[in-house]
């Protein structure tokens, strides 16, 4: 193997994405043969005691206050956005300007028209970038991209997703600051529109192609909580649960469902589609199986499969255990990382782009305004 270069990385937030980003930089290069070694080389972040803190837990070299510092800074190649949703159209656009390549958390704007805003400036800068859409890269799912794209499901007629959670149940809840500022449209843009089912949509769409119309429907089951900022009892404007009906571009039609009511569930993402000549189905708290039915698969014994994806000629799995043996949620990001830099290095772009997230902020902004307008809306092509 022939020796690393450095990739200068200056990441902005310190929470959960922002460790789940830095251990994928860390791990990458252990495990894949990828010609770029990233360099930790500043956190950033608005509170200095806890950004240097963890600055110096996961090996970054320094720790700023200002993202705008760390923009400017000549050292660094590469900048990451793990930061809330309000952040991520400016410093996005600043770090384009500035000739860094992107990398920004999901959903990519809190509208399509920050997010174009966002895209226009990578593109105009040529910058390679990149959205956070981890769950593309669990194994599972990229060999269920694999069998489509090998044409073994024939005519597609039917997807269904959800993502279930049940954390904001409590009447008792605040809204806003840190925490729970997904609760806040200022800084969210949306509930679990943006939220969950935003991660829905993009595995839809790079499984199943472009949605064309949607119909939906929201719903906020607590409409007051105290917020953390101003002390005030304030209307809730997120959306708590959101489903909605959706035509493809190849003819088959869709349900989504994704809700933080859903007493019980912590994460439950699921995938189901059903094709001509088969059916697939996904499950994140099973995220190593691939279930699967064939229907030519002849005989008494014809019926689904529950494939383990652990063995060597399975996606990605050669560079972690033996056959058998496991990985988890941390492995996706430390996929998609990898896949970045195999890209960078060979002057390509590793998807989603900021174009693939785009056109998933198209889609999210289209549920929440069939829900407003109660009628069927068109989905802009990205």
């Amino acid at each position: 193997m022939s020796k690393k270069k450095d990739l200068n990385v200056g990441i902005v937030g310190y929470g959960f994405m922002g460790r789940t980003h830095s251990n994928a930089y860390l791990q990458a290069p252990r495990f894949f043969d990828v010609a770029y070694r990233p360099v930790l080389k500043a956190a950033c972040a608005r509170n200095a005691d806890r950004v240097k803190g963890f600055a110096e837990n996961w090996g970054y070299q320094s720790a700023e206050t200002d993202w705008r510092a760390l923009v400017a800074r000549k050292d660094i190649d590469l900048i990451d956005i793990a930061s809330p949703n309000d952040t991520h159209a400016e410093i996005a656009i600043a770090a384009a300007k500035a000739g860094k390549m992107v990398l920004c958390e999901k959903p990519l704007g809190r509208t399509a028209e920050e997010a174009k805003a966002m895209v226009d400036a990578v593109e105009k800068a040529k910058v390679p970038n990149m959205v956070w859409y981890n769950y593309r890269r669990v194994p599972a799912v990229v060999l269920l991209k694999k069998l489509l794209d090998e044409d073994r499901f024939g005519r597609i007629f039917h997807y269904r997703s959800q993502f279930l959670q049940d954390w904001t149940i409590s009447q008792d809840l605040p809204q806003g600051g840190e925490g729970l500022w997904r609760l806040d449209s200022a800084v969210a843009g949306s509930g679990v529109t943006g939220d969950l089912l935003a991660h829905n949509v993009d595995m839809a769409l790079w499984l199943n192609g472009p949605i064309t119309e949607i119909s939906a429907m929201t719903e906020t089951f607590v409409k007051q909580r105290k917020h953390n900022l101003t002390g005030q009892v304030e209307p809730v404007k997120i959306d708590d649960a959101s489903a909605f009906l959706c035509r493809f571009q190849n003819g088959s039609l869709a349900l989504f469902e994704a809700t933080r009511y859903a007493r019980g569930h912590k994460a439950l993402f699921t995938l189901e589609i059903n094709g001509e000549r088969a059916s697939a189905a996904w499950d994140l708290h099973d995220l190593h199986r691939l279930n699967y039915f064939d229907h030519g698969d002849e005989g008494q014994l014809r019926g689904w499969k529950s494939v383990h994806i652990t063995d060597g000629d399975h996606p990605y799995m050669k560079n972690w255990w033996v056959p058998g043996l496991q990985i988890g949620y941390e492995h996706t990001f430390i996929h998609q990382i990898a896949d970045f830099l195999v890209a960078l290095d060979g002057n390509r772009t590793a998807a989603p782009t900021f174009r693939d997230g785009l056109a998933t902020d198209y889609v999210t902004d289209a549920v929440l305004k069939s829900a407003k307008t109660k009628k069927w809306e068109a989905v802009p092509a990205a």
